[in-house]
């Protein structure tokens, strides 16, 4: 309260003095709080105050303790009246408190309440049992297990956001029974507040359309992003066919500033003609789909127009078939070549779709199964050309078929490449390699490995029998690599240098071997040189010669070069030929010096027996000619043997000489031009009777134009008179001998060819030996000099003659001889 003064005005403290009562005064400024009184105090005289103070003292005293009574009573009053007044506030809050949790317990709606960002939540409410929510708070809280995916994502993307930042929120969710629920979030103070509340009727319906359009503008914004991204042009046409969108391709194609430039101006990239033909299809109901060509960004290309009817117009593209029609041309091309490529392979191939139907085949699989194109161009299935093939016995011999065609066909499940051996009824072994294809059908590779298998056997059978010879040589070899050191050797090589094989074992180099070696042979120059001649890596001249050992042994050495740089040296102990073969060159001396007595004794005779022999057949001529008297049965045929024998034994003598005559290289060709089919005519005319009295069928297959060739004329008639006659010798009764001439490049060749018994093949090689006669039972044997005489002929035209027969399907012989014979008068040599 504000102080007062004496005159009742407030403003100033009323002054509480007496005279005489300096004490008083005192105590009660004291209490009062003013210094004032203290200091009227110090100006009055203490022996006249002393009662006052006393009394003012009490008096003091009584008032205030009346004065703070007071107080006490005023404030007790007051204190009931505040607890009356908050009583009745607390029964109205609490009534309050009552509705809302009437209100928040209502079966429509539940609140979720946080007091903090920190504290637990408090749930209130419930929700209709058709929504799914879980009236447990726990569960309840664990919103993903009983709203739809999405919607718990979101929502709980929109509670962060509530409780952290507070921002409030309206949305709708689903539940997973298919409930559309709102839930919105605001905050109060420091309070989050989340409601849930079923939607029904009209809410619903507003929420599900919200829902759907929220989805259709997302794939309208997809579908719009999507088209804008899309390389090739599109357009949307309203219904009059006007432009109303483009998209960035389509500017770009028509060079134009932008969309909207295209749209205002109406600027078409499609010609007139497509144009044209895009509204009579919207007239007929349907939609556009033609190949058009058009200018794109300034350039002529193929394009493939799609223009679609919609409700309130047509949308449209175009894609660009230009580079697909380069692809493509590419890509037959590529095809073609590899077709070619792989028609050319030994392999064959078959390449089957993801149905076993053919896709493609080469050359060598149609070869490989006998297959007719015809058939295989009609895209059979494989499992069709399984059973073709076993019906022809083509595939391995199985004991059941039909679940060895289903572990086959299993290969088109297959991930990984399988290979397999099929070993067919007719000998061949094929290795099979099915590869499976990106698009799900299969490859196959069939390698006909029959051949390689048996040259393997071959391989493997031929170096086990090299290594058992080598073995078994008399001579000592050893095989050196590129670095000089021993890589094989045989027993003899060790026995020969009396080397341990241990030691060998070892593959020692060339030079420690030398070092051992030279104990025994002590030259350096002859080692020098072996060594030079293994580690030589460019294999200059063979080296070889003989060592005259210490011991009284002579070893003949060789090296030869070898495949890879390797290098064999061999060596033979020759001691026991060395000793022989002083003798063998006498008795060579010997034979030599026979050889020419009797080649001059064969001429000296020919000669003498050629004279009287003439003179024989000629008397004999004239007797069967009945000109010196007439003569009976028996006797011509006496004289028909005398004609035939001396005309045989003429043609020995006469071959006799010729062929001491090319032996004595005094022989010289008669050079002229010679009718090719003349000169073989004549040569089998002197054979008819011959040919008619065993029956023979002769055939002369010359051309009549053949023409004519240099050569000796009565030569070339003698080598095809003595191979006619050599092939009727040996042939059958009605046999047949061919005779035949043709040009091939600068040769004449003749061939004389019959069906008789033929040659066997231990003879061929001694056929063409002068007095080497040989026949079989049934056939005359000659004396076996025709087909010397006919070497030596042909040889001396510098022709070639060859012999080809099998016993018992007859005998081929072909002559070579040149268009031009080179030699005109020298002898042969």
């Amino acid at each position: 309260m504000a102080a007062r003064t004496t005159d009742g005005k407030p403003g100033a403290r009323r002054r509480l003095w007496r005279p005489g009562t300096g004490a008083g005064l005192g105590a009660a400024a004291a209490v009062l709080g003013t210094s004032e009184p203290v200091l009227a105090l110090a100006a009055t005289p203490p022996e006249t105050t002393a009662f006052a103070d006393v009394l003012w003292l009490a008096v003091t005293i009584g008032s205030v303790a009346a004065a703070g009574m007071a107080f006490s009573l005023l404030s007790r009053s007051r204190g009931q009246e505040r607890l009356a007044g908050a009583e009745e506030r607390i029964r109205q809050l609490s009534a309050r408190l009552d509705r809302a949790e009437v209100l928040l317990a209502a079966d429509d709606q539940k609140t979720v309440v946080w007091d903090s960002s920190t504290a637990s939540p408090e749930v209130l409410g419930s929700l209709p049992e058709r929504v799914g929510a879980p009236f447990d708070r726990a569960e309840f809280l664990a919103i993903s297990r009983w709203l739809e995916p999405e919607s718990a994502r979101q929502l709980e993307e929109a509670v962060q956001k509530l409780r952290r930042y507070g921002e409030g929120f309206q949305m709708a969710a689903r539940s997973n029974t298919g409930a559309v629920l709102e839930v919105s979030g605001r905050t109060s103070g420091k309070r989050s507040i989340l409601r849930f509340r079923e939607l029904t009727g009209e809410r619903r319906t507003f929420a599900e359309l919200k829902e759907q359009a929220a989805i259709i503008i997302k794939e309208v914004t997809a579908l719009r992003t999507l088209a804008d991204a899309l390389p090739f042009p599109l357009w949307r046409r309203n219904r009059v066919g006007r432009l109303v969108w483009v998209n960035p391709a389509y500017v770009s194609a028509v060079e134009a500033a932008g969309a909207e430039a295209v749209v205002g101006s109406g600027i078409e990239l499609l010609p007139t003609r497509a144009r044209d033909g895009v509204r009579e299809a919207h007239r007929a109901a349907r939609s556009y789909n033609d190949s058009v060509t058009a200018i794109v960004a300034g350039e002529r290309r193929r394009l493939q127009v799609y223009d679609i009817l919609i409700d309130d117009g047509s949308i449209g593209c175009a894609l660009d078939l230009s580079e697909v029609d380069v692809a493509k041309d590419e890509l037959r091309r590529v095809t073609e070549s590899n077709a070619r490529t792989l028609d050319h392979l030994a392999a064959g191939i078959a390449s089957f779709d993801s149905q076993g139907r053919l896709l493609f085949y080469n050359e060598a699989y149609r070869a490989l199964w006998g297959f007719a194109a015809k058939w295989l161009d009609s895209k059979p299935e494989e499992s069709a050309i399984l059973d073709h093939l076993r019906a022809e016995r083509k595939l391995p011999e199985q004991a059941n078929y039909r679940e060895w065609r289903t572990k086959h066909l299993a290969a088109y499940q297959a991930i990984e490449p399988r290979e397999d051996w099929w070993h067919l009824p007719d000998g061949r072994t094929l290795r099979m390699v099915a590869t499976p294809n990106a698009e799900g059908g299969i490859t196959y590779i069939f390698e006909n490995v029959t051949q390689q298998l048996s040259l393997e056997s071959r391989v493997n059978a031929l170096s086990q029998l090299q290594g058992e010879t080598l073995d078994h040589l008399t001579e000592g070899v050893a095989v050196f690599g590129t670095d000089g050191r021993l890589r094989l050797f045989n027993p003899v090589f060790a026995e020969i240098w009396r080397l341990s094989p241990a030691q060998l074992d070892a593959e020692p180099h060339i030079g420690e071997i030398i070092r051992d070696c030279s104990a025994i042979y002590s030259d350096e120059p002859t080692w020098e040189a072996i060594r030079i001649a293994v580690t030589d890596l460019e294999h200059g001249e063979p080296v070889s010669g003989r060592m005259q050992r210490p011991d009284d042994s002579v070893i003949d050495f060789a090296t030869v070069a070898l495949p890879e740089g390797m290098t064999m040296l061999t060596f033979v102990d020759v001691t026991d030929t060395a000793r022989v073969q002083r003798a063998l060159k006498e008795r060579n001396e010997a034979l030599e010096a026979a050889d020419r007595l009797k080649t001059e004794f064969i001429h000296h005779v020919s000669y003498e027996l050629r004279s009287p022999l003439t003179s024989i057949i000629g008397f004999a001529e004239m007797i069967s000619n009945e000109a010196v008297g007439s003569l009976n049965e028996r006797q011509r045929e006496y004289m028909d043997h005398i004609s035939s024998s001396s005309s045989a034994l003429l043609a020995i003598i006469n071959d006799i000489l010729d062929l001491a005559t090319v032996d004595a290289g005094i022989m010289a060709l008669d050079l002229g031009e010679v009718d090719i089919r003349g000169v073989a005519e004549a040569a089998v005319e002197g054979l008819r009777d011959r040919i008619a009295e065993q029956k023979i069928t002769l055939d002369i297959e010359i051309p009549e134009r053949i023409g004519k060739f240099l050569a000796d004329e009565q030569r070339v008639r003698q080598i095809l008179f003595n191979l006619v006659s050599n092939a009727i010798r040996f042939s059958n009764a009605g046999g047949r001998v061919e005779v035949k001439a043709e040009r091939r490049g600068r040769w004449v060749v003749y061939t004389v060819r019959d069906e008789g018994v033929g040659i066997p093949s231990d003879l061929l090689a001694t056929i063409f030996r002068p007095f080497e006669a040989h026949g079989t039972s049934g056939h005359r044997h000659g004396a076996g000099l025709g087909l010397s005489v006919v070497k030596s002929l042909v040889e001396l035209h510098h022709g070639s003659i060859d012999v080809k027969s099998e016993e018992g399907k007859g005998t081929t012989v072909v002559v070579r001889l040149p268009e031009v014979t080179e030699v005109a008068a020298d002898a042969a040599e």
